[in-house]
């Protein structure tokens, strides 16, 4: 299998710098341009699925890549950002001063306030979609347009497993970043490589990592 991960285009969340999570907000005019680029990109690709995230700038950022095949867009929930209940809707600065705990915890994504996905509940997720992309897919060609946050925790769990977050998590994911693996027929992940944004650079549009 051959597996592509993709972040979804800037969001006016992203533009505006407020922490998203699961709370739905619209591509940015930016990441409009940043999608249609991507599907630029992937005009030349085979594809045989395409799989999105149910949040709408995953799905949007999808629709593009779509626009070049005739696959449809599958959303898959499984594949959503990770879920920052309350501190979601905010800025770094309000989060600071309504839980400020948060400035000595190293991630966002980890803290363990209530309401918050936890550690295990983000590796059952990917645990379940490792075994059905290759129960369903082993011999497929195969986009995911998901988060920032998932895709970086996602890579970490092909890598060490479920003491993914027992080791320093290096990968910034940009808008509309593109990270290609390779799965042999031991299940054994290949990276050929990490949030590619070649496309942006060639089409002379910024891609600022404002994460999450």
């Amino acid at each position: 299998m051959i597996l592509y991960l993709i972040r979804h285009g800037q969001s006016v969340a992203n533009e505006s710098g407020v922490l998203q999570g699961c709370k739905e907000f619209p591509l940015s005019g930016l990441g409009q341009k940043q999608a249609e680029l991507l599907g630029d990109f992937f005009a030349s690709k085979a594809i045989d699925f395409i799989y999105s995230s149910d949040l709408i700038r995953a799905f949007d950022t999808a629709q593009s890549i779509s626009h070049h095949h005739p696959i449809e867009v599958n959303k898959w929930d499984k594949i959503r950002e990770v879920g920052l209940g309350p501190l979601e809707g905010k800025t770094r600065k309000e989060l600071h001063l309504q839980f400020p705990e948060l400035k000595d915890i190293p991630s966002i994504l980890t803290t363990g306030i209530e309401g918050t996905e936890t550690v295990e509940e983000i590796t059952t997720r990917c645990k379940y979609v490792v075994e059905q992309l290759l129960v369903g897919h082993r011999r497929d060609k195969v986009v995911l347009v998901s988060h920032g946050g998932f895709i970086s925790i996602f890579l970490m769990y092909l890598m060490f497993g479920e003491n993914w977050n027992d080791i320093h998590r290096p990968f910034i994911i940009g808008n509309t970043g593109v990270s290609k693996i390779e799965f042999t027929d031991s299940n054994k992940p290949i990276f050929h490589y990490i949030n590619n944004d070649s496309h942006l650079v060639s089409g002379n549009v910024p891609n600022e990592s404002i994460l999450y």
